[in-house]
């Protein structure tokens, strides 16, 4: 079941709670029945904020490897110039060629650095995003559950007050009426 399902059954949970006497508002819900329904929620939130972990440590090794990526061209760059260095115009053009060459390495390893951690940070940042709004759908429903409970605990209070209420006018009437006879 996804999240929106078990909501749901959630909020079907509390309709089909038993109405508080004198309290048409009221219901006294199964608290172990909404609380495994909020432990599902919680098992089935969304595959992202699971993958935003993994993400957070691939992260580092997409960078490594990018700078890696970068050593190896600038290295090939590098030894490429070297074997071109034979004659003092070669020499020259050979410079020439390697410093163009590590200036594209370079280029392209930042060009690297920078996509990885803008990847790295989008999904970040949709796997926040998910996880602020799962947040706030548990944080609500945790907030139902306490006011439900709470305005059932004050009724019954009320009806146990009524009733204690009633038990005593009886009580004085029976006396008042023992007394009479």
């Amino acid at each position: 079941m996804n999240v929106e399902e078990l909501l749901d059954m959630l909020e079907e949970t509390l309709e089909e709670g038993t109405a508080v006497p004198f309290a048409a508002a009221k219901r006294v819900v199964d608290v172990d029945r909404c609380r495994d329904i909020v432990d599902e929620v919680r098992n089935n939130l969304p595959d992202e904020l699971r993958d935003s972990k993994k993400i957070v440590a691939d992260r580092e090794q997409i960078l490594k490897n990018a700078q890696t990526d970068a050593d190896n061209i600038i290295k090939q760059a590098e030894e490429r110039a070297r074997v071109l260095v034979s004659d003092k115009e070669i020499t020259k053009r050979a410079q020439k060629m390697a410093v163009e060459l590590v200036n594209a390495a370079q280029a392209q390893a930042k060009k690297i650095n920078n996509a990885s951690a803008a990847y790295c940070e989008n999904i970040l940042k949709n796997s926040e995003e998910v996880l602020a709004r799962s947040v706030a759908d548990i944080k609500n429903t945790r907030m139902n559950l306490r006011n439900q409970a709470a305005a059932a605990r004050a009724v019954l209070e009320q009806t146990l007050r009524n009733a204690q209420h009633i038990l005593q006018e009886e009580n004085t009437n029976q006396e008042r009426g023992n007394t009479n006879c």
